[in-house]
């Protein structure tokens, strides 16, 4: 976003809602008073009621991270269902038949997307299964926690392959199965998402799927700037496709 913005001899101001409704409220808030040019916002909250307020008071807005169900609200988005059915497609093409989803809350729709490809895919194969794990936050010791609920089962009841709704939290189980005395993937096979860079460098490099980051904040400087200018937007809801990184976790 600051590589393009720079381009066009903007600046870039940041703020964090940490997740908090009322204090992403009073950025927004604050922004609008203070007359910025425009606003890319990324929440976990649905809010294209609140930036079409804002907008119809001329400030423009592009959604980043979710898709915008409004015509009229610009937004960049990756097809998450594609990436979780990617996920799901890799672990059945290697012989899992009984998948393992650890992620949540539901409510974030990138979970519940990556989770509704998985599943998918699961569905068209044959006596093939998921379960949900499910964790708050997602981080590495929310991993360790669902780590040690499945090596507790016996090993006919553990599944066979885990898809981990990011890469913190993957990192968590393959730090728990391990330390379990599980072996990465011979008894399970593991796949995060995000491609964060302590996956690839990890003590078995880890599975993942990979976002377009750098074109993802351009594509949507491109549509904010675009709609500041007043211009014509060739699209409104940018997609972009995830791509799967294979490492040793599932090789």
């Amino acid at each position: 976003v600051e590589s393009r913005a720079v381009t066009e001899g903007l600046s870039v101001f940041i703020v964090n809602s940490h997740r908090d409704r009322g204090r992403e409220d009073a950025y927004l808030r604050m922004f609008e008073q203070n007359r910025v040019q425009g606003i890319l916002v990324a929440s976990y909250d649905p809010l294209e009621e609140r930036l079409q307020a804002i907008r119809s008071r001329g400030i423009p807005s592009v959604i980043v991270g979710q898709h915008a169900r409004s015509v009229e609200q610009p937004s960049v988005s990756v097809d998450e269902v594609r990436g979780g059915r990617l996920v799901a497609d890799h672990l059945l093409a290697t012989g899992r038949r009984r998948l393992a989803f650890v992620g949540g809350p539901m409510s974030i729709h990138q979970v519940h997307d990556r989770y509704q490809g998985a599943s998918d895919a699961v569905r068209a194969e044959p006596g093939a299964t998921i379960e949900i794990l499910h964790v708050d936050e997602r981080t590495i010791d929310d991993g360790r926690r669902a780590a040690e609920q499945i090596a507790a089962r016996p090993p006919s009841q553990r599944p066979d392959g885990v898809f981990a709704a990011n890469d913190l939290t993957a990192l968590g189980l393959l730090q728990g199965l391990v330390h379990a005395g599980v072996r990465v993937p011979e008894d399970i096979a593991l796949v995060g998402y995000d491609d964060i860079e302590f996956g690839a460098s990890s003590l078995i490099p880890l599975s993942t799927v990979r976002t377009p980051q750098m074109g993802f904040g351009v594509r949507a400087m491109d549509l904010l700037v675009a709609e500041m200018a007043g211009d014509p937007l060739p699209e409104r809801h940018v997609i972009l496709d995830p791509e799967l990184v294979v490492r040793a976790s599932s090789g």
